[in-house]
């Protein structure tokens, strides 16, 4: 992977070990929180649940990526369908909530790795959720994530980007006077059409194609999720 890849990577690495990790912790927690927070813990929410829908309600003996896992409120969903869950995130200290979290009764159906989404030694998978977690990265970067991922992937690969528009912007620029403590770190928006039609040109995505899309808004949190659905040749049998 490039340079900016694993840069940007270090930074949120520091971000969420260093800087928000109790701050996250409480967002994804039932714990009261600001009202800039409530909006986007209830984006996240509405994202989570989306995501979730986009994959099979039986996932018996599906092996299943969470790539960003968090504090593995994903992860533990996609477990009670039935699948073995690959859950990693660069932040050690989210992976010790997430495991902290975890059901007793579902804990052996996750395997928890502090790291990089792209480590190869992770495995092959059925199915990426990848929420959130590409949305700091520029686009070409979310393309050479997406093309290591497909190359070990053999259904779909759901993944979340900020859509690039003029009321994101205006958001992101209102944010900046708000509390350092209520800012989330950098994101990188692109255009849906863009981004689509980089995926269509890119030869090491030739077998998956672009398939549902649907944007979720709610008041500070603003993200856009997109399926990719391996065509067969190509792809893992």
């Amino acid at each position: 992977m490039n340079t900016s890849y694993r840069a940007r990577r270090g930074e949120l690495r520091t971000y969420f070990d260093r800087t928000a990790s109790e701050t996250w912790a409480r967002l994804t927690s039932d714990a009261p929180v600001s009202r800039i927070r409530a909006t986007v813990r209830a984006g996240r929410d509405r994202m989570r649940a989306l995501l979730l829908d986009w994959l099979p309600a039986d996932l018996s003996g599906a092996r299943v990526l969470d790539a960003g896992c968090g504090t593995g409120a994903l992860a533990t969903e996609a477990a009670r369908r039935g699948a073995r869950v690959v859950a990693v995130d660069i932040s050690a200290s989210l992976v010790e909530v997430a495991r902290e979290r975890v059901p007793a009764e579902l804990a052996d159906a996750i395997e928890f790795h502090v790291g990089d989404m792209l480590d190869p030694a992770l495995g092959h998978f059925d199915h990426v959720v990848a929420m959130d977690s590409l949305i700091h990265y520029p686009a070409r970067d979310v393309l050479e994530v997406l093309a290591e991922l497909g190359a070990r992937t053999r259904r779909s690969m759901l993944f979340t980007f900020a859509p690039g528009t003029p009321a994101l912007f205006a958001m992101h620029r209102i944010g900046k006077l708000f509390p350092r403590g209520d800012r989330s770190p950098a994101i990188e928006p692109v255009a849906e059409r863009r981004l689509r039609r980089m995926i269509e040109d890119a030869p090491a995505l030739a077998h998956w194609r672009g398939a549902r899309c649907e944007r979720v808004s709610s008041g500070f949190y603003k993200s856009q999720a997109l399926e990719l659905v391996g065509t067969g040749a190509g792809t893992l049998r």
